[in-house]
């Protein structure tokens, strides 16, 4: 069972939802690195349970304690290892699925597979891992911000709610409401929205946009390690992630050639494209433009109505989701994102050091 992602900037993850802990060893992060303690803990915050009535109401402070890799605020180059404690776990709201299959869930395919599972929420399937994801995101953050590479993702669809284009946006207001969209009258409409599905006790899924600047020309491998595939891999190992696309995507497939070429020109020396259908990526290679994505999330698989499942034995039962759930993720996923994509960008921004001399 692989937990590990990278190949120089490499992280591992541990821990499931109701266990005492989860955490990650980070491995191959230079060393100088100034670790802003601050920064990580504002990333972990806006990931965590309970921040507002549209997502679950677990509360956890999701403090975390650095126990390697740091030295006098700076990192060592040696494993930097990070450990949260879970604080807030109601392992009885589960008991009910022990032996059941939750439809759309991890349980019978973990079953499947191990022969034993966690069903305490997912265990090691649960999104709870994904705060290990943050907190090592935020370190890749710091070292990317060394190189003046800024990301920024934000919800830009929620059901059929669809928030303007990326460009037309002030990404900067990405935090000012609790969906995480930068535009406020769309922002209005998707919570009233998300607000309607809890009370009907439903979900529903969206999609993120990641929007990434000031990357270098030249990261990304040319043949199996491109730059999109491995950002496609990063998004798609995401709890609940159904689709990725990056530049123009599939809607690119309704244009012709001459429509969708990204012309180049040359503005004081530096080598630039009139429009990004590629999504600032060519031949799998950073080309400088801005990098765009979309991640689809699918609508949370447990709902809070009955369903019709089997149990492990392949006997006909009934199964209602109990306990803390959000009615849609998206909002808490766009740290995850973020810290996916850092991930991805600080791992090729080490391996481009050894692409020349």
């Amino acid at each position: 069972m692989s937990n590990s992602y990278g190949t120089l900037f490499k992280i591992s993850t541990f821990g499931e939802s109701h266990g005492p802990a989860i955490g990650v060893v980070i491995d191959g992060c230079p060393a100088g690195l100034v670790i802003d303690e601050a920064f990580i803990q504002s990333e972990l915050d806006r990931r965590k349970p309970g921040q507002s009535k549209i997502t679950t109401q677990r509360k956890e402070d999701d403090t975390f304690k650095i126990l390697s890799g740091v030295f006098e605020g700076k990192s060592t180059g040696t494993p930097i290892a990070i450990v949260i404690e879970n604080q807030d776990q109601r392992s009885k709201d589960y008991s009910h699925i022990a032996e059941t299959f939750r439809p759309s869930h991890a349980d019978y395919t973990y079953e499947a597979k191990y022969g034993v599972r966690d069903y305490r929420g997912g265990g090691r399937s649960s999104a709870r891992e994904t705060a290990a994801r943050v907190a090592a995101g935020a370190i890749a953050k710091l070292l990317l911000k060394q190189h003046d590479m800024e990301i920024n993702a934000f919800v830009s669809e929620v059901g059929e709610i669809t928030a303007p284009h990326y460009t037309q946006l002030d990404l900067s207001k990405t935090e000012d409401n609790i969906v995480r969209c930068p535009d406020a009258d769309t922002a209005e409409k998707m919570i009233a929205l998300i607000d309607q599905v809890r009370l009907d006790r439903d979900t529903i899924g969206g999609i993120v946009t990641a929007v990434i600047k000031n990357t270098p020309v030249g990261l990304g491998e040319p043949v199996f390690d491109k730059l999109h595939a491995e950002l496609g891999k990063a998004m798609l190992s995401i709890n609940a992630v159904k689709g990725f696309e990056y530049g123009s995507g599939f809607e690119g497939t309704r244009l012709r050639g001459s429509q969708h070429n990204d012309e180049f020109y040359n503005e004081g020396g530096k080598i630039k494209t009139k429009t990004n259908f590629s999504g600032g990526i060519q031949g799998g290679i950073s080309n400088g433009e801005d990098i765009y994505f979309n991640v689809a999330f699918k609508p949370v698989a447990t709902i809070m109505q009955d369903q019709a499942s089997v149990d492990k034995h392949g006997n006909e039962t009934t199964v209602s989701g109990k306990g803390r759930h959000d009615p849609c993720v998206v909002p808490r996923a766009v740290p995850i994102v973020e810290a996916m994509a850092a991930l991805v960008l600080a791992d090729f921004l080490l391996r481009a050091k050894t692409s020349k001399l």
